[in-house]
């Protein structure tokens, strides 16, 4: 699978740029990303701002490049509903405090950008993504959805070609048949999957005993936890080590079955009231001004350049 620049090339079809698409940013991941790979930039006011030029940058190339829907999703706050689920579960300990502090910066600029940005506080930039996701695809107008993220969480989130997955770092796009040749599973069992090996990035183990292998070889089976068999004699005979690997769930039931809830990406967050809304139109008035706090004059010049070439622009 490759990224080119006439369009996705997904498996041997080339999707073309001219269809409607709706871009979903894990800006999360793209904050994080800016922060360990570019050096340390101060703006006006002696505030570490580069991973917030940089994920600026990022989304700007992407309108450059022809996208016309976007929407942004971040973690204003690291800890979600998830951590009263359970007490492991990921928070912002370890996370340097200059990259904290550059997430209410990255989210107001992104805003006067004119970008439709969806902070999350209760629940995680995940869950807006696969909830956008999932409201973009019901959208007769919409050809197909990007979720812009290597995140393996939002694997279950890929609808066939209509739902894809993009790292644009690497310039790889992931479709339905994708996900199973990754993980060996459906996008429908990536919970599953996640609550067998678990997942070290949101902090909970999985089974004692379970790897990818034997996840994914079960789930391609089964599906769905439910689906196992209690008696590992009514497994599959492919599946290797049943014994052992029936003991370690059952034993562990109602843990793995917590960890499957803490990997299924919620589908009910508030985003946007018609795909309309994710047009970018322009930017608002003061964004030439962050551009100067954020001595980045090129980021201005590059949007207002970009601004000939979209339909209706308007000036917020």
């Amino acid at each position: 699978m490759r990224f080119l620049s006439s369009g996705f090339h997904v498996g041997r079809e080339v999707i073309p740029f001219r269809s409607m698409k709706v871009h979903l940013v894990d800006g999360t991941y793209e904050l994080f990303r800016h922060f360990f790979a570019v050096p340390a930039a101060m703006d006006a006011d002696g505030q570490d701002v580069g991973a917030v030029r940089g994920v600026l940058g990022t989304v700007l190339s992407m309108i450059e490049r022809g996208a016309t829907h976007i929407g942004v999703a971040t973690d204003h706050v690291v800890e979600s509903f998830r951590n009263d689920l359970y007490a492991g579960y990921k928070t912002s300990e370890g996370v340097p405090p200059a990259l904290l502090a550059q997430f209410p910066i990255l989210e107001t600029a992104l805003h006067s950008l004119g970008v439709v940005v969806w902070p999350m506080v209760e629940f995680e930039a995940d869950d807006a993504l696969a909830s956008a996701a999932a409201k973009a695809a019901r959208e007769p107008t919409v050809d197909q959805v990007v979720i812009c993220t290597p995140d393996k969480d939002l694997g279950q989130c890929i609808v066939g070609t209509r739902v894809v997955q993009l790292d644009r770092r690497r310039g790889l796009v992931r479709d339905e048949a994708g996900v199973v040749e990754k993980f060996g599973v459906v996008p429908e069992s990536i919970p599953d999957y996640l609550a067998l090996v678990g997942d070290s990035a949101d902090g909970f183990p999985g089974a004692s005993g379970w790897g990818p292998k034997a996840a994914a070889l079960t789930l391609s089976r089964y599906a769905h936890l439910e689906g196992i068999p209690k008696d590992w004699q009514a497994w599959h005979p492919s599946i290797r080590k049943a014994r052992t690997l029936a003991a370690t769930l059952f034993d562990a039931w109602n843990d793995v079955l917590l960890y499957r809830t803490l990997a299924t990406l919620r589908l009910d967050v508030p985003t946007f009231d018609t795909v309309e809304a994710l047009r970018w139109t322009g930017p608002s008035r003061d964004f030439e001004d962050w551009c100067r706090r954020l001595q980045s004059p090129d980021l201005f010049v590059r949007t207002i350049s970009r601004l000939g070439n979209v339909p209706s622009s308007t000036s917020k």
